[in-house]
This record gives structure tokens, C-alpha cells and sequence, in this order.
């Protein structure tokens, strides 16, 4: 199974878009599940479903930092940009509310997450959103000779 299948089947397993991503790639972070949960619980829907920057997005900047904390603030930010052309490439945008009105779902910034059942995973785009996110991050990561 790649990340990018291990990210998707994370988020159709209840974890968030941020948490999907981050632990597919928690053997390569050094960090340990539950703390990667831990983290990366807030940054779901778009930062506590305020519906900005996708979760799946904001998961695979943080797996960077973690990744290559070598790197320099200069360096990171390239990298996090990087990472953000290739996902808006692939989806339009990177904004969780652009990418779920853009298929029609309701925006809802409420702070109340809804229930996960088939009905939510069949007008979501997210499953397949999470799984780009992680592509994009192995494929940024195999470049630098990371993965």
C-alpha cells in the first residue's frame, strides 16, 4: 500500500484529513502515532472547520517539518510552496471551502464535525483530496532523497 492509499484509508477510517496524512507517514517522522493525532487534530476541515487551508495540505506541511528539520525557514517555506502549487494544480485550490463548494457541499464552519457515514463520504471529495496531499509529499520527499 503506498502513503497516499494508507492517507485516504486513515480519513475513510474516521481520522481527519490532517491526521490521515500526517500518520501515513509516521515511520518516516520519528514521532509516534499518537502524538501526530494529537497534533494534527486541530488542523481538520480547514483548521478546526473554519474551512481554510485543507487539512490534508496543512497534515503534509507539518510531516516537512518533521521530514527536514534541517531545513532553514527559507528553505521550508520553498518546500510548503512547493507543495501547495502541486496540490492547487491538481485540485484548483487549496482552500478547504473552495474545494468542497466546488463540488457543491454546503460549507459549514460550525465547530461541530459531522457524523462520518456513506452519505458524507459520497459528496466529499476529501478521501481523494487526503490522498493527493500525500502523493504530492512522498513525491516532494523522494526528490530530496528523503523517502
Amino acid at each position: 500500500m503506498t502513503r497516499a492509499e494508507s492517507a485516504k484509508n486513515y480519513f475513510l477510517q474516521g481520522y481527519n484529513c490532517s491526521q490521515a496524512v500526517m500518520l501515513a507517514f509516521a515511520d518516516a517522522s520519528g514521532a509516534d502515532a499518537e502524538t501526530l493525532k494529537a497534533v494534527a487534530l486541530p488542523m481538520g476541515g480547514g483548521m478546526g472547520r473554519l474551512r481554510q487551508t485543507c487539512g490534508g495540505v496543512s497534515g503534509a506541511a507539518m510531516c516537512l517539518g518533521l521530514l527536514f528539520p534541517a531545513l532553514g525557514k527559507n528553505e521550508i517555506y520553498a518546500l510548503v510552496q512547493e507543495l501547495v502549487k502541486r496540490f492547487t494544480e491538481r485540485n484548483g485550490s487549496y482552500q478547504c471551502g473552495e474545494l468542497l463548494s466546488g463540488v457543491g457541499v454546503k460549507t459549514d464552519a460550525s465547530p461541530n464535525a459531522e457524523a462520518r457515514t456513506d452519505a458524507y463520504y459520497k459528496k466529499r471529495p476529501c478521501p481523494d483530496l487526503v490522498y493527493d496531499a500525500a502523493e504530492i509529499l512522498e513525491t516532494l520527499c523522494k526528490e530530496r532523497g528523503r523517502l
